[in-house]
């Protein structure tokens, strides 16, 4: 049974870091794209960032340049580096994986499993 689950969440300041991470199990995501997608409350869901399976990247502007993406497909993790967090990207934070390229990668709708989300709150 393919499974994701997303975990490292929490309440961090502006200007605090975070990593998230998205394990999977059931499945090797050697050959899988991963997206990072997160949705605040009231919000559509959009993407964040997304990675191929040859680990190229993509990039949604509002984190280009504080967000780094990054697999490990010894451990079948995908991270998400997060830095310089503001107040926006408090957020649902959800991973996907899919038998994508990069020019698909950051489309939601391309995706078919998901994990459960992970909660990313930027506060004082």
């Amino acid at each position: 049974q393919l499974q994701l689950v997303e975990s490292g969440g929490g309440l961090v300041q502006p200007g605090g870091s975070l990593s998230l991470s998205c394990a999977a199990s059931g499945f090797t995501l050697d050959y899988y794209a991963i997206g990072w997608f997160r949705q605040a409350p009231g919000k559509e869901r959009e993407g964040v960032s997304c990675i191929s399976s040859s680990g190229s990247t993509n990039y949604a502007d509002s984190v280009k340049g504080r967000f780094t993406i990054s697999r490990d497909n010894a451990k079948n993790t995908v991270y998400l580096q997060m830095n310089s967090l503001k107040p926006e990207d408090t957020a649902v934070y959800y991973c996907a994986a899919g038998l994508l390229g990069l020019r698909l990668c950051k489309l939601s709708s391309r995706y078919d499993d998901w994990g459960q989300g992970t909660q990313v709150t930027v506060s004082s």
